[in-house]
């Protein structure tokens, strides 16, 4: 389970505000990419908190709530839209939507606990942390975060193409959203740079 090691090592070493930094949505053939940035308060525990993609939905919706309705935590969302990701790549989108998140708290110099390897040219002091989601509570945090917000877009996003199912697989490359691609061709949230939708465009 993650807990805080991370968090007060960065303390311990002079960083006055440390920002637990994750995304979802790096994969999909449709829909944008979500980032999360969170400070949790000190001492900070969770029964359930986890890396987002090791729960349930139901317990992830459970734990998002608990984040947002608890005041003494600050968090901050951002999306790279499908147009960025074309247009700049999914790994370059990602890392701008992780700083987008980052600049939106209330924060002098944060220090950011980022999931994954270290982002080159991060617009703050950054530290990378390669399945931090497993590792770090905050990081963990914000995986909840950036998975739960884009599952519910990506659901509403079914309510307006109800023949591609994005409620069930959330723009991954399934059979079954494979198989509606070929059927009803490229939607205006399809990523025009992944492989199975430049080859329909």
């Amino acid at each position: 389970m993650p807990d805080l090691e991370y968090e007060l090592a960065a303390k311990a070493a002079g960083k006055v505000v440390v920002v637990g930094i994750d995304e979802a949505g790096r994969g999909p053939l449709a829909g944008p990419v979500s980032a999360a940035a969170v400070i949790l308060p000190e001492g900070y525990t969770h029964p359930l908190l986890d890396d987002s993609k090791k729960l349930s939905e139901k317990k992830r919706e459970l734990i998002y709530n608990d984040i947002l309705s608890d005041d003494r935590i600050q968090w901050a969302h951002s999306y790279a839209d499908v147009e960025e990701i074309d247009e700049i790549n999914i790994l370059k989108a990602t890392h701008a939507a992780m700083a987008r998140a980052a600049a939106q708290l209330k924060a002098d110099n944060p220090y950011c606990l980022i999931d994954g390897l270290n982002v080159p040219n991060f617009p703050f002091e950054s530290q990378g942390i390669v399945k931090g989601d497993g590792k770090s509570l905050s990081v963990a945090a914000a995986s909840i975060i950036a998975k739960v917000k884009r599952d519910h877009l990506m659901i509403a996003y079914g309510e307006e193409f109800p023949e591609y199912g994005f409620e069930r697989h959330k723009g991954y490359g399934t059979k079954a959203h494979l198989e509606a691609l070929r059927k009803h061709g490229v939607t205006k949230i399809h990523r025009q740079s992944f492989a199975p939708v430049a080859q329909l465009v």
